[in-house]
């Protein structure tokens, strides 16, 4: 395949899926498993997944895993949901460095972020909005989103999709579109959003 091919089957800029070939780029799990399904490969091909089979997982067992980088560079995530038949919901925790960008894309399903420390901002169908600890999006994955960590400091936040991104089992099905941003009592605001959204609850 030539890389036009697999930007268009993935969804991606030609200069991303380049950025990746040439490791440049580290991809995010979602995103690699979108350039994984243009491939027609399994995820499991360009990194070892973790497993998760018993309901309860704790802090200190958890493994805590990488696609690469440095230390100082790389989005590290822990596995939170477990794998067993008819399951539909796969939880991370996301741990983000400061200055790290997501590519923009769009997928089956929904997702939900719940930012547990540090700072998000976070780009849904072109609204931007920051979100502190204790703030949570959710929104269908159709609508084109992004995110990165614009502060100084390590982001921790627990990201819940319907995306298959540990090759459990098949795709959830599309949803409405809708979006819905959650914040903690003290109402916070963005600093020069792209657009303005009041925040609900």
């Amino acid at each position: 395949m030539t890389l036009q091919q697999v930007a268009d089957a993935a969804g991606f800029s030609v200069g991303f899926i380049s950025q990746i070939e040439r490791g440049i780029t580290v991809p995010s799990l979602t995103s690699l498993v979108a350039v994984s399904r243009a491939l027609k490969a399994d995820v499991g091909s360009f990194f070892q997944l973790p497993k998760v089979d018993a309901p309860i997982t704790r802090h200190e067992g958890r493994l805590v895993y990488a696609l690469g980088g440095t230390p100082d560079s790389a989005v590290s995530y822990e596995r939170l949901s477990a794998s067993f038949p008819g399951n539909i919901l796969r939880s991370t925790l996301i741990h983000e460095p400061p200055g790290f960008r997501s590519e923009p894309m769009s997928h089956e399903g929904e997702e939900i972020y719940f930012v547990v420390k540090g700072a998000l901002t976070i780009e849904i169908d072109g609204e931007r909005t920051i979100l502190e600890a204790g703030d949570s999006a959710h929104f269908p994955s159709t609508l084109t989103h992004v995110t990165w960590n614009h502060t100084s400091e390590l982001a921790t936040v627990f990201h819940t999709c319907t995306m298959d991104v540990f090759g459990d089992g098949e795709p959830s099905a599309e949803t409405s579109p809708s979006l819905v941003v959650k914040r903690t009592a003290v109402e916070r605001s963005a600093s020069k959003p792209s657009k303005t959204r009041k925040p609900t609850g």
